[in-house]
């Protein structure tokens, strides 16, 4: 039986945005044909970040929370503590992958987290990321550079969602915006991670190898 491709698996803790992201953005650029993929997972300090796509009339009333243009798809979103953010660093072309089933198998990976907490999730066309009802638990907004993934998912499991009122969330006017706890699954994003973890893994067909909580530094 061939062996599955190794992924190594980062638990990151609480982080400010900025130098994740530009972490992210070395280890893509500088990461070549051998080196290993990543998973980062993390909660990120009170942020709205606007993707590539992102209209600054979407961000209504940002107050005191920063508001910061990054590259990635996608419209505005929030981020903060009791929000699972996991960054899947894949070479997409060693693994035979295209956006498509990128898409696709983050969004599997969501929807069957919820579904080991006796939630029921979906897709919806034209729309990425995964609801629970007429309201979005999980958004997606992604990057590929030569071949190779970086941005990813935010899960909303325990938190304050008050600051998606301050939003168009997504882009969207008056879109609901849910979490796991309030659909009756577990509100600790340390308990909900590595199930999520499983999910995205064995959708990808990765084997997974828990690395140091730390950031890596790239030569």
């Amino acid at each position: 039986m061939k062996a599955l491709p190794m992924v190594r698996v980062r638990y990151l803790g609480r982080q400010p945005y900025a130098p994740v992201w530009r972490a992210m953005q070395r280890f893509t650029d500088l990461r070549d044909a051998h080196t290993l993929d990543e998973i980062w997972l993390l909660e990120h300090d009170p942020i709205f970040t606007l993707g590539q796509a992102g209209k600054p009339e979407h961000v209504l009333a940002a107050g005191d929370i920063p508001v910061l243009p990054v590259d990635r798809g996608g419209q505005v979103t929030y981020h903060g503590p009791g929000q699972i953010v996991l960054y899947p660093l894949i070479d997409l072309r060693r693994l035979g992958f295209g956006v498509k089933q990128l898409v696709s198998r983050i969004e599997q990976a969501i929807i069957d987290t919820c579904a080991h907490y006796g939630v029921s999730a979906e897709r919806r066309d034209g729309a990425p990321g995964v609801y629970v009802g007429a309201a979005k638990i999980a958004a997606l907004g992604l990057r590929v550079r030569r071949g190779c993934v970086f941005h990813g998912l935010a899960f909303n499991i325990g938190m304050d969602l008050t600051p998606f009122l301050r939003i168009n969330p997504c882009g969207y006017q008056g879109l609901a915006v849910t979490q796991l706890l309030d659909c009756g699954g577990s509100g600790e994003t340390a308990v909900v991670a590595p199930v999520l973890v499983a999910a995205l893994v064995r959708g990808f067909g990765l084997d997974p190898q828990t690395a140091p909580s730390e950031l890596p530094v790239m030569p």
